[in-house]
């Protein structure tokens, strides 16, 4: 596995969402509320096994000291 530091991108936020970015791409981003509930989190396939999910969820828990959770579905399915 490869690691990247954090030279390799820059990490921008904006409300409720931390994104990791290099000068070609979107290295990944994560999606969440006040009370770190994640709504999405996405690496670029090209960025996986790198460490980056376990970055943006310590970002997460820094920013609202809670431990990241997922959040529940909006509409769940249903079985008929």
């Amino acid at each position: 596995m490869n690691k990247l530091n954090h030279s390799n991108y820059d990490i921008s936020f904006s409300d409720g969402v931390v994104t990791f970015k290099n000068i070609n791409t979107t290295l990944g981003f994560v999606r969440y509320n006040k009370e770190a509930e994640v709504e999405y989190i996405f690496v670029n396939p090209i960025f996986r096994r790198k460490g980056l999910a376990k970055k943006l969820l310590q970002i997460v828990k820094e920013r609202t000291n809670t431990t990241p959770k997922p959040q529940d579905p909006i509409s769940p399915l249903m079985m008929f």
